[in-house]
């Protein structure tokens, strides 16, 4: 039998010679080494550790081996950069000096069945050893770093507040004085509509001129909900005049409301991290499992 260089092998032996066990969800490898005639066992890690990697520790162990080489069962050679999960996939043969091995890896599926309980309590022991060895750790210095930026947030934000609580001030004062001046025009146009009414002409005479200033304030209400898309409701009336005030308000004094909603979104993210952070903290839980929670 040879290679695809064409190499002869002088002995081509069963697969009894080179098995595969696995001990605690990790392959372990076990051969003859030539020059000692002692059984040896090799644990590799399938997902770190290449073929090159496996074949480098087999020559350490025996200095006698001048080769060592691993070659897929129709004869092509496997590289050494090749990972071990992927060459215990499939049967293959392993190449030592002249002796080539015959290998048939355990079937993948049977033995997560048969280990199953066994990696499910590493997995959980792994997972207990990193929560109480770094997991807390992270934690606190990620809560330190959201407490100084909040503390640089609200600095920030300081001025801001000051400056909008003026202006909000002054904006709820010219809209009150606003509705006041209303109810005086209201009351003014009153009296005039009775005193005329009364004393100077007959309801004869005033009753078209009621009909015609009634049209008109039906078709000023009209033309406010053209213009503005809503219905003239007083609370929504005096509102909008509150932000017509605030916004004139706040240009003449360079109020930047963007930035400032833009430092208050971001003030609420920086609470809602923490929250979210210092929850885990007092339940000894990882983040990832409070979130599977919500």
């Amino acid at each position: 039998w040879r290679d695809l260089e064409g190499a002869p092998y002088s002995t081509l032996v069963p697969s009894d010679e080179v098995t595969i066990n696995y001990r605690h969800g990790l392959p372990v490898i076990t051969l003859t080494l030539p020059t000692r005639s002692e059984r040896c066992r090799f644990t590799v890690k399938p997902v770190v550790t290449t073929v090159g990697t496996f074949l480098q520790d087999v020559q350490r162990e025996d200095k006698g081996i001048e080769r060592a080489e691993v070659f897929a069962t129709d004869g092509s050679k496997i590289s050494g950069a090749t990972l071990m999960e992927v060459l215990l996939m499939n049967d293959f043969k392993l190449v030592i000096n002249n002796t080539a091995y015959s290998v048939s890896p355990p079937v993948r599926d049977k033995l997560s069945s048969e280990h199953a309980t066994e990696m499910e309590d590493i997995r959980s022991l792994v997972h207990r050893l990193f929560v109480a060895l770094h997991l807390e750790d992270h934690q606190i210095r990620k809560e330190r770093e959201l407490l100084q930026k909040l503390d640089h947030l609200k600095e920030e934000l300081l001025p801001l507040e000051q400056m909008k609580a003026r202006i909000m001030e002054s904006a709820d004062a010219k809209t009150s004085r606003l509705l006041w001046v209303g109810l005086a025009l209201m009351s003014t146009q009153g009296g005039a509509l009775a005193w005329l009414t009364w004393w100077v002409y007959s309801w004869d005479i005033m009753e078209p001129v009621t009909y015609f200033i009634t049209y008109g304030s039906a078709m000023a209400f009209y033309a406010y909900f053209v213009l503005t898309k809503q219905d003239y409701i007083y609370p929504d009336a005096k509102d909008r005049q509150f932000l017509h005030y605030f916004y004139r308000k706040s240009k003449n004094q360079h109020f930047n409301v963007e930035r400032y909603n833009k430092l208050k979104d971001d003030l609420a993210e920086a609470e809602e991290s923490l929250r979210r952070l210092r929850q885990p903290l007092h339940l000894r839980l990882p983040i990832q499992e409070i979130s599977d929670k919500d």
